[in-house]
């Protein structure tokens, strides 16, 4: 498989960084390495075993990325990829690569990377002589007067050739003829100039013109020529040749002066008179730089700008200027124009490696490796290299006007994923010119960021006897990285309590942290309970992070009232004795309920809905109890029937009805109650029964007195339970008058169970009265689990 462009980049990274590490020791040749070459040699052609020549072992440039860096962007040489030779990547031309400079010298560096190094390295160009001598002009008019002696020299115009070295003018030749021999004499600055030499006195009527073919030659192999005619006028005499004011005129041009300057005015004189002492200025002897650059007024002596200047191409133009009169004598000057140098030229930047995409984690690392040059001179070519403050990368200079980017630091890119930094150069002249390059620069991610969850704890709500699957809340955490590393998968995580069977309440949606009840809850078996989350991202290495969460059940009116006393479901039901001299609010009896809901949904309600006479009986609707509302008479029937209603305050209500037996009896000495018919002595009976009475009552007295110590240990008892377990929590606001408060006082709490009954047999009657038993609880971590035992006898009536 083959690897991303972010793995490569990210090698090459890796590689630079411990280049970084060593702290940056550049190695550079002693002596730059030195080729030459040919020019107009074609592309392609061997240059050098760059191998070899750097001591390098085989397929190490290609190994080290070698690369080849010219001044400028333009790339003379290339490594060819198969051999890895350095060999022409284009046709040269000397001339026009460094003009008359000799020697061509084209100065560039071998980069190697992993580790770095730089060779200084130079190609020579040789020229061949691939341009001929060329004059000017077709025909050059010399003008002489007969008079001159023989001896007398007189210059003739050069011939140019862009060639160097022998295969420039190297010698002039003249036809044959019986007047004049030429000499081939050099200039101060190394040029070949002809002079032609008066062999023989001239006479204008023997012959007024003279027509010559001067030839210059250059050493090339093979020579090439170029020729001229010399047309030489004979004329009458003049004696008085022309004179400048100064032999050599010296002038500071700036480059920047527009064309059509002036540059200098020449003057010259001539005593004679008539045509013999009008003067006309004439360029002489001229280079074909100077010819482009400038020309002259032949009436003036005004010298000005052709074309532009540029110092970076030429500092100094050497021109003769010759001043002529009309009878064909001349003088010479020489006039020297420095061209003085502006900052016209803006630093430019040559970038050798450029790394656009770093990891964030990252230590100092290479970004980039630039060099930077101005072709200006003095100030105007100095040059300073900065980038924006505020960034957390440094340029470190190599060697002169060559610098490396590298990072102050390891980035972040949950702060900063990209920056873009300008690479601003300026020079030293006036005005100062600058130049800039941006480069972007992306920060990678690296898995450093644990997902984060929204809250720390969640709380969610569910009524119990929800349907399976439904949706109960959502968990959300995020990650500050990017891309796999930010992609979240939600987890339950083990329960603390082995009690807790998670795995079947809860599920979580991996993908999106949506938690669901997987089955039906009961407020009644669990109330709450907690877990954790855990949130884990797809990075390497994976981190992750957790939350707590706890459901609550709320309750729902799904149980309704059970009433513990009177016991309905007994083979005989309950009666109550009422007797007949009670005063009015004589407590009867009182209905105990319970309810298993909670809150409100457990606040019950007693309501009276039959009675035998309804005027005699009432309620109270908080708590149950039974009392009489007027004084009875004889006329009342001795058996009443009552049927309660015992309702919640839930919605919608749950209820349940109990009925009630009421007999009325004078005194507990008789017996109300039928008994079974047997036979029996009417003396013995009467006095049995008296001794059952005694017995009852006693047994009465004795369980009531226990009943009421028991009752006051059970609230004791109860009341240090509740301390221990938090307390009970008891709604807020006006408590409801009609309903019943089973925390409170005033009734029996639901925490109570009673056993009431009524005993008979063999003719006698017994009264066994409330007795409390105290139900089982199980509280084990978070969960309530009540049961109810409910254990209730029999009530037998009297026989």
């Amino acid at each position: 498989m083959e690897m991303s462009s972010h793995t490569k980049v990210w090698c090459e990274a890796r590689q630079v960084m411990i280049l970084i590490t060593s702290m940056l020791l550049w190695e550079v040749g002693s002596e730059s390495i030195q080729y030459a070459m040919l020019e107009e040699t074609e592309s392609g052609t061997f240059v050098a075993n760059l191998t070899k020549d750097l001591g390098l072992r085989m397929g190490e440039l290609a190994a080290r990325d070698a690369r080849v860096v010219f001044k400028g962007n333009r790339q003379y040489l290339q490594l060819d990829p198969q051999t890895q030779d350095l060999v022409l990547n284009e046709n040269l031309d000397r001339e026009e690569l460094c003009g008359s400079t000799e020697p061509c010298v084209l100065s560039f560096r071998v980069l190697l990377k992993n580790p770095l190094q730089f060779y200084q390295a130079e190609l020579r160009l040789q020229d061949v002589n691939d341009h001929a001598p060329e004059f000017m002009e077709d025909e050059i008019l010399l003008k002489i007067v007969e008079s001159s002696h023989p001896g007398a020299v007189f210059p003739l115009k050069i011939a140019q050739d862009l060639d160097v070295g022998s295969n420039t003018v190297q010698s002039y030749t003249i036809s044959t003829n019986a007047h004049f021999h030429l000499l081939t004499r050099n200039h101060s600055d190394g040029r070949k100039y002809p002079e032609l030499v008066l062999d023989k006195a001239l006479d204008r009527e023997e012959q007024a013109q003279i027509r010559l073919t001067l030839t210059a030659l250059d050493s090339g192999t093979p020579p090439k020529t170029g020729t001229t005619q010399v047309v030489i006028v004979v004329l009458d005499i003049n004696d008085n040749v022309p004179e400048f004011a100064q032999g050599l005129y010296e002038v500071q041009v700036q480059e920047n002066s527009p064309v059509g300057s002036l540059v200098i005015t020449v003057s010259a004189k001539d005593l004679d008179a008539g045509t013999n002492g009008e003067l006309s200025y004439s360029l002489f002897q001229s280079s074909n730089q100077v010819l482009r650059a400038f020309e002259i007024n032949a009436n003036t002596g005004e010298i000005r700008l052709r074309k532009l200047l540029d110092f970076e191409e030429i500092q100094s133009y050497h021109m003769e200027i010759e001043a002529s009169d009309g009878g064909g004598l001349s003088g010479k000057c020489t006039v020297v124009i420095d061209v003085t140098d502006v900052n016209d030229n803006a630093p430019e930047i040559t970038m050798s490696l450029l790394i656009s995409d770093i990891p964030e984690n990252a230590p100092e690392t290479v970004v980039a490796i630039f060099g930077i040059s101005d072709p200006d001179s003095g100030d105007n070519g100095k040059m300073v290299c900065s980038i924006q403050d505020h960034l957390p990368f440094l340029l470190k200079p190599n060697e002169e006007n060559f610098y490396t980017l590298v990072t102050e630091r390891a980035l972040d890119r949950e702060s900063r994923a990209e920056y873009n930094i300008t690479i601003m150069v300026a020079d030293l002249g006036t005005p100062r010119l600058t130049t800039q390059h941006t480069i972007t620069v992306q920060v990678s991610d690296v898995n450093d960021n644990a997902p984060a969850f929204t809250q720390i704890s969640y709380t969610m709500f569910v009524r119990e006897n929800n349907s399976p699957a439904l949706h109960i809340g959502t968990i959300s955490a995020t990650d500050s990285d990017s891309g796999s590393n930010a992609l979240i998968t939600y987890s339950l995580l083990p329960p603390h309590d082995p009690q807790l069977a998670l795995d079947s309440l809860i599920s979580i949606n991996a993908d999106n942290g949506q938690l669901f009840a997987l089955r039906a809850l009961d407020y009644e078996v669990l109330q709450a309970f907690e877990f954790h989350v855990g949130a884990t991202d797809q990075g390497s290495p994976a981190l992750s992070s957790q939350a707590l969460v706890r459901v609550v059940v709320l309750d729902n009116n799904d149980n309704a009232p059970f009433v513990l006393y009177p016991l309905q479901n007994a083979s005989a039901p309950c009666t109550e004795l009422l007797p007949r001299a009670a005063e009015p609010g004589y407590l009867v009896t009182k209905v105990v309920a319970v309810d298993r809901d909670s809150g409100q949904n457990a606040w019950l309600s007693f309501q009276l809905l039959k009675a035998t006479e309804p005027g005699l009986f009432s309620v109270w609707a908080h708590n149950g109890e039974v009392r009489t509302t007027r004084l009875l008479s004889e006329r009342d029937v001795p058996k009443h029937r009552l049927v309660l209603l015992v309702k919640d305050n839930g919605d919608p209500p749950g209820s349940a009805s109990v009925t009630l037996h009421v007999l009325l009896v004078d005194g507990f000495s008789q017996p109300y109650l039928p008994l079974p018919e047997v036979a029996h002595d009417p003396a013995k009976e009467e006095d049995a029964l008296t001794l059952y009475l005694v017995i009852a009552l006693a047994s009465v007295s004795s369980l009531f007195l226990l009943s009421v110590l028991l009752f006051v240990g059970v609230r004791l008892c109860r009341k240090a339970r509740e301390a221990s377990l938090g307390g009970c929590s008891i709604p807020e606001g006006h408590f409801p008058g009609h309903l019943v408060d089973v925390s409170g006082a005033g009734t029996l709490s639901q925490s109570y169970q009673y056993e009431v009954c009524l005993t008979g047999g063999s003719g006698t009657n017994e009264f066994k009265f409330l007795k409390p038993v105290l139900p089982n609880f199980l509280n084990e971590g978070g969960y309530r689990n009540r049961e109810e035992n409910s254990n209730f006898r029999d009530c037998l009536g009297f026989s």
